[in-house]
């Protein structure tokens, strides 16, 4: 395995742009020089999917995306049965990727069911499915055994040979293990990979919640992910900040979850006043109160209703729903390949909100409209940090 070094390129506190000298190599890279980075998107008709790619790994997801932390716990109780009818129903209606982790209660498990329904009841869906999971390792060693066995119980929970996506997170940047870890990863996507079958343990990999100084050392070590996972919606638009230059630099692509923030970005929300008690819809589900956390850091709820308001008059104009313009509103964003949306799976459904996403063209009055009420809030990125350091901040 090559030497890893561990450099930073970056100066994220006066990053106005990428050096020259970095430009240059990955302008090199994109006229096909040594593992040319390029992902490029799929808009022709409904716009529904992406492929996301990096060199020769390359991997086609629908644009908005089933997240299933909701079936860690917190949101109620998931039903084994009825959750795998819902991802079956998901599935029909086009909305084919699952993003899961290894840490989300019975998430993996429950995709495992459901994919080998898809083989047995729905083959013809069988290369439109997609599976991404997460690796959320404790800051141990990261050698190449510890790695490979922490895949392979993703690989048999979710029972496939192949992950389609592992999307990687680090607690502690002061800690470079990552970058063993992800070299590693790179290993056992690059296995066995010029055998009858051509593929590997994984077939991409990914990032989540890697702010964008991280970002670029572990592209400059030569190691081809092809998205990083953040948090993005209309009150945060950190992602637009720092990474989306990286990113159009780079060809890495954003895949964002918060998009609806828990659903405080819906009618739900619209004129109510949470600072009088048991006034307005409980904040009852851990998305809903990370997120209103988010809100009263950048601007509050008085700032919030105006932007409902805002988006409401948006939905209306189009004939669609309040989350349906929050998604397509950061899906039209630079860099961003795939939106999240949270599915409570055999409790809740909002199929034809979600696949009105595909159609939906907002104008120039739209989003200047939007953009307007957005940037009265406070900036987040002096206030959190980069992607991801909500994590990382005591």
């Amino acid at each position: 395995m090559a030497t890893i070094t561990h450099r930073s390129f970056l100066n994220l506190t006066a990053f106005k742009s990428f050096t020259a000298e970095t430009r240059r190599r990955y302008e090199r890279r994109k006229l096909g020089a040594k593992s040319s980075v390029n992902c490029s998107q799929t808009l022709e008709g409904s716009a529904q999917t992406v492929a996301v790619s990096n060199g020769k790994d390359s991997l086609e997801i629908c644009r908005v995306l089933n997240g299933m932390w909701q079936t860690s716990g917190g949101w109620g109780r998931i039903d084994r049965d009825a959750a795998v009818e819902a991802m079956l129903r998901y599935a029909d209606a086009g909305l084919t990727t699952f993003d899961m982790a290894d840490h989300y209660g019975p998430a993996e498990d429950l995709y495992g069911i459901f994919i080998n329904r898809i083989r047995r009841e729905r083959p013809e869906l069988l290369e439109s499915v997609r599976g991404l999971t997460k690796w959320v390792p404790p800051p141990v060693k990261m050698t190449s055994s510890y790695v490979r066995e922490s895949i392979n119980i993703s690989r048999k929970r979710m029972d496939v040979s192949s992950l389609d996506m592992l999307q990687f997170h680090w607690w502690d940047y002061s800690n470079p293990g990552y970058l063993d870890a992800l070299k590693h990863l790179t290993d056992l996507k690059e296995e066995d990979y010029f055998s009858k079958w051509c593929v590997g343990k994984i077939k991409t990999v990914a990032l989540t919640n890697f702010d964008t100084e991280r970002l670029q050392i572990i592209l400059e070590n030569d190691i081809p992910v092809v998205s990083n996972q953040v948090q993005h919606s209309i009150v945060d638009m950190r992602p637009q900040q720092k990474m989306s230059e990286l990113c159009k630099l780079t060809g890495v692509k954003l895949i964002t979850y918060g998009t609806v923030m828990g659903g405080l970005l819906s009618e739900k929300f619209l004129d109510t006043n949470l600072m009088i008690p048991f006034a307005g819809p409980p904040l009852n589900t851990p998305s809903l109160q990370k997120y209103k956390r988010m809100v009263d850091a950048w601007g509050g709820w008085s700032l919030f209703q105006v932007l409902l308001q805002t988006l409401k008059r948006v939905a209306s104009k189009h004939g669609v729903s309040i989350p349906t313009v929050a998604v397509k509103y950061i899906l039209d964003q630079p860099a961003v390949a795939g939106s999240m949306i949270g599915v409570r799976l055999g409790l809740s459904e909002h199929l034809q909100d979600t696949n009105a996403i595909f159609s939906l063209v907002l104008d120039e009055e739209d989003v200047n409209s939007i953009q307007e009420v957005s940037k009265k809030g406070k900036d987040l990125l002096r206030i959190i940090g980069d992607c991801g350091d909500e994590y990382r901040r005591a």
